[in-house]
Formats: structure tokens, C-alpha cells, sequence
């Protein structure tokens, strides 16, 4: 049976990789500015209101809009925890530490834009939105550490969180795509749109690197790695869990078609998986073939659960449309 490899051992192997992968994103990344995404001209429409922070009747966001928004940004504004993860789990030396920084820069961005808009467009209670986000960043997120809490055993990270991280931010980066592009739709504004696509085409670039980081890293351990995916996929959580109000809101966001059960299996899970050739591939152990199926196990009990979510869903939404048309009559 091949022995796991040490962090160290893994960012030598992958190194070449990893450079190559840079490069690519540096070949492909567009350069983009905040404030080119940003309506200022809005701003003044507000300036007689000093001594007001807000007002509800500013904002043109219905309330799933205002969610999404406030999740997706609070979820940005967190990037300090990020790159302390990535930082330490990957290197600040040769081509690692050339992606550490230039991720965390790229990242900033989305926080910086999605601040801006909001303020500027008074689209959510600016006071209320500094308060979460001072807690939510001094709360701080690690999803090596949620994982190896949810998987109950201290017998995984033989690689020093180094397989576990790469695992985690392959679909996280893809489920903030999703999430991004579905906020766009249900903000009503051209402008809200357009730069929300801007954001989730960063964030996909994003994900194409770790997702190669994590492919090479199957041929190269490949028992090592079904460990990390399957306790990833098995525990996975948004990284903007633990904000205030975030239980809520992710109902409203998968209430709504945000990002819900479906999306997360069909849209993120499963073509990562695909790409991987993980159900195809022939070069696992003993140990990395119990893991595939214990992985198959649990993505057949998901898709049950993505019916039984849909069916409570709609029968939740059909009760709300009788309540606004009973409303109306009234």
C-alpha cells in the first residue's frame, strides 16, 4: 500500500503543476476595477438624508435579493481567514506563494465591489451589515478543521491539511459561482448583474486551478486524495457558515433557486467528480476503493434527499402564494 505523503512531500511533487496552472490563470484572468461596476451617481440621490444611515424604503431589492447579497458578501469579507488557510496549508515560496497572493488580491475585489454597490445603492442596512461582519470576521472559518470535526477522528491530514484544503476550495469556489450568478438574476438590476457575472468569472477561474491542483494530486496519491474529497463532499458546508442570520438566509437562497440541494449535487458535486474520473479510475488501494464507495453510498442518500427537499419546497411556496392572494382579497 502506497504511504501517505507529507505536506512537504506534496508541494515539491506538485510544484511544476502548480506553476504551469499559474500561468495559465495569469494567460486567461482579465483585469478589472471595482469602481467600473459601481453606480456613484446613485449616491447622491441620498445626500440629504445625513443623520439617517438607512431607510428600507431606499432599497430596490426584494427581500431573497437582499440575502443573497448580504450572505455572498459577508461570505467575501472573510477572506483574511481564507488566505490564512491557504497560506499555511500551501507555501509562500516559488509558484505556491505566487497563487497565495495573487488569489487573496483577486478575492478582495469581490468584497471591495459588492460593498460599494450596496452602500452606494442604499441596497441594505449599512450599520446592520458592518455589525455582521465585524462578528463574522472575528469568528473567523476553517473548513479543514469543520471536516475533521464532522469526519469524529483525528486519523486524517496526514498531509498536514494540504489534500483537504485543495478538496474543500475545488467545490467551494464553484458553489460561489453558482451563487453569484443566480443573485445577479433576482436583483433586477442590469448593473447588479453584470457584475456579479464579473465576480463568478473570477470565481470559476479560481476553482479550474485547484480543481487541476487536485486531479494531479490523485495520480500522484491517489488514496490520499479520496480521503480528503469524500470527507469534503460529506461535510461540506458554504464558508459563510456561522454568520448571523446565515441559517435563515440560506433557506431563503435555496427557497428561491440561490443555491439549493439540486445545484449543489448537479451543478458542483457531480461534474467535479466527472472531471476527475473518480467513479472510472482503477489506480485507488484498498482504502481509497472503500472510500469511493462509501462516496457513492452518500451521493445516492443525497439524491433522495434532493427530492424530499424540493417536494418541501414547493408545497412551502404554493402555501406563501395562497397567503399573498388571500392577502389581496382581503
Amino acid at each position: 500500500m502506497a504511504r501517505n505523503l507529507t505536506q512537504l512531500e506534496l508541494l515539491i511533487e506538485l510544484e511544476p503543476i502548480a506553476e504551469a496552472n499559474v500561468n495559465r490563470h495569469l494567460s486567461m484572468a482579465k483585469p478589472w476595477n471595482p469602481h467600473d461596476y459601481v453606480p456613484w451617481d446613485e449616491g447622491r440621490n441620498f445626500a440629504a438624508m445625513d443623520g439617517i444611515d438607512w431607510d428600507p424604503g431606499q432599497s430596490r431589492l426584494n427581500e431573497v435579493a437582499k440575502a443573497a447579497m448580504i450572505t455572498n458578501l459577508l461570505t467575501e469579507d472573510n477572506l483574511p481567514s481564507y488566505h490564512r488557510e491557504i497560506a499555511e496549508n500551501f507555501s509562500q515560496d516559488g509558484a505556491w506563494g505566487t497563487w497565495v497572493g495573487r488569489w487573496t488580491a483577486e478575492e478582495n475585489r469581490h468584497g471591495i465591489v459588492l460593498r460599494d454597490y450596496l452602500v452606494v445603492t442604499r441596497g441594505v442596512d449599512p450599520v446592520a451589515l458592518e455589525q455582521a461582519r465585524m462578528i463574522h470576521m472575528t469568528n473567523g472559518y476553517s473548513a479543514v478543521d469543520l471536516v475533521r470535526e464532522r469526519a469524529a477522528t483525528t486519523d486524517i491530514r496526514a498531509d498536514g491539511g494540504f489534500m483537504f484544503s485543495v478538496a474543500y476550495v475545488t467545490f467551494q469556489e464553484l458553489a460561489t459561482r453558482v451563487s453569484h450568478r443566480n443573485t445577479g438574476k433576482v436583483c433586477n438590476d442590469p448593473i447588479a448583474d453584470r457584475m456579479l457575472q464579473r465576480i463568478a468569472a473570477d470565481e470559476n477561474l479560481h476553482m479550474i486551478f485547484y480543481r487541476n491542483i487536485c486531479a494531479a494530486a490523485l495520480d500522484v496519491a491517489p488514496d490520499q486524495a479520496m480521503e480528503a474529497i469524500t470527507h469534503i463532499i460529506k461535510g461540506f458546508q458554504m464558508p459563510g457558515a456561522g454568520m448571523p442570520d446565515f441559517r435563515r438566509n440560506g433557506v431563503i437562497m435555496a427557497k428561491h433557486g440561490i443555491y439549493d440541494l439540486r445545484q449543489h449535487l448537479e451543478e458542483v458535486v457531480m461534474p467535479v467528480l466527472k472531471k476527475w474520473n473518480i467513479f472510472e479510475r482503477t489506480d485507488f488501494g484498498p482504502y481509497g476503493e472503500e472510500l469511493r464507495n462509501d462516496l457513492g453510498e452518500f451521493l445516492e442518500n443525497l439524491r433522495k434527499d434532493v427530492i424530499r427537499f424540493e417536494e418541501q419546497r414547493d408545497r412551502s411556496l404554493a402555501r406563501d402564494a395562497a397567503r399573498r392572494e388571500k392577502q389581496l382579497i382581503s
